[in-house]
């Protein structure tokens, strides 16, 4: 983290009492938005930045006379999927587009004021953008990056100053005296910069992990294939089906079986593993949905676990036969496969004869054994790097709490 500012100093203060009816604690006030530092403000949003509502005046909105430029038009999709960074964007004006819009500068505070209320980003580029957006400018005592976080933390609040319509919409003449409790400027820099510090390292995570799941995915084209063979290991591999080297059955349990607080997992519909309180299997096998997200949902599991009536159960391996490894190769190449055999009803579906015919290439056991081995180990890599990361955001919300409530000072 910045080393401006970043001595933390915990008020004296038993943090439950603030915001009751107990008495103020030195050094705090009671405010109309709850209890806050006494040298913290609290000020209307329209009176520390200007909020402008973005145009687009054309009618029809979507005339395609007016769009297929090279000028960005970024829309409240574009900010809701960006994490706070808008980077890229998915429509273009043209000049005669532009002429009904407004282009603003590089770095504009953009937040959603409808359909995803409350959302926030900072452009990356020049944009225009439609009035379901608003661009954000502080004023000279507010530090943007603060400003943004502030208003990020308030999401919940403003989903619930909006608007049922068509969709749900909010607008300026609830933003503009919307009331937030405003540091002084040197301590909005240290509350900014501390963020900052863990946005940075929450992307650098999130950037490793896609780099460790891009070699595993080429890992995995070239293992599962034969292109690349491990050291010490020859010999043909051979085409195999798994109904000749597995049992394939489904479950006898619903969703009303599942427990809370079960004691085995259960496997059903979905990626989600819930709980139950029965096992019906105790050993090692792969899940797979018949319904919901077919062909893309697998579960390795060795050990006690029940399932859906509507779960395939691939197990009872023959002994040539590694169960993880099928695991890879159902991952590698079972989709494409699922959805060409998928029974058409209101949903897709996999029928049994998908599963007991589907082939894969195979090496002897030990080499099976082998790659399983280092696709394993880049999984539990993955994972430990994605909990890693959820870890950090888990922190993250925790400071935003603290810092932006005065809770915490920078000092």
């Amino acid at each position: 983290m910045s080393k401006e500012g970043m001595a933390v100093e915990e008020a004296a203060v038993d943090y439950s009492a603030l915001g009751t009816k107990h008495d103020v604690p030195p050094g705090y006030k009671r405010t109309e938005i709850g209890v806050i530092p006494e040298d913290w403000a609290v000020r209307y949003l329209g009176d520390i930045a200007l909020l402008e509502r973005g145009k687009f005046s054309a009618r029809p909105r979507n005339d395609p006379k007016f769009f297929g430029g090279d000028i960005p038009f970024i829309q409240t999709g574009d900010v809701t999927n960006s994490n706070g960074s808008i980077i890229s964007y998915s429509q273009t004006l043209n000049d005669e587009g532009l002429r009904v819009s407004k282009l603003f500068p590089r770095n504009t505070l953009f937040f959603t004021i409808a359909a995803n209320i409350g959302d926030v980003g900072v452009a990356s580029f020049e944009t225009a953008c439609p009035d379901s957006l608003i661009a954000i400018f502080p004023k000279p005592n507010v530090e943007k990056r603060w400003l943004f976080n502030a208003l990020r933390s308030q999401k919940k609040k403003f989903e619930g100053l909006a608007t049922q319509n068509a969709q749900l919409n909010i607008n300026l003449e609830k933003l503009n005296p919307y009331l937030l409790a405003l540091p002084p400027l040197p301590e909005q820099r240290a509350i900014a910069a501390a963020l900052s510090d863990l946005d940075a390292l929450i992307a650098a995570l999130d950037k490793l992990i896609a780099k460790k799941r891009a070699i595993k995915t080429a890992a995995m084209q070239q293992l599962l294939t034969g292109k690349q063979r491990l050291p010490g290991f020859e010999g043909e591999w051979e085409v195999k089906r798994l109904g000749d080297v597995s049992v394939v059955k489904t479950g006898k349990k619903n969703n009303e079986d599942k427990a809370e607080d079960g004691k085995y997992p259960f496997f059903v519909r979905s990626q989600t593993v819930e709980r139950i309180n029965t096992y019906s299997f105790d050993g090692e096998a792969i899940l797979v949905p018949g319904e919901g997200g077919i062909g893309s949902i697998f579960h390795y599991v060795n050990g006690k676990f029940d399932y859906h009536q509507r779960v395939y159960k691939i197990s009872n391996f023959a002994a040539d036969t590694n169960g993880k490894f099928i695991y890879y190769c159902l991952l590698q190449t079972f989709n494409k496969q699922a959805m060409r055999n998928s029974v058409k009803a209101t949903v897709d579906s996999l029928r049994l004869p998908t599963f007991i015919e589907f082939e894969f290439l195979a090496p002897c056991f030990d080499e099976q054994q082998a790659i399983a081995t280092i696709l394993s180990d880049m999984d539990a890599e993955i994972t430990t790097l994605e909990a890693r990361r959820d870890k950090t955001q888990a922190i993250k919300q925790g400071m935003m709490q603290e810092l932006l409530t005065g809770r915490i000072r920078l000092v």
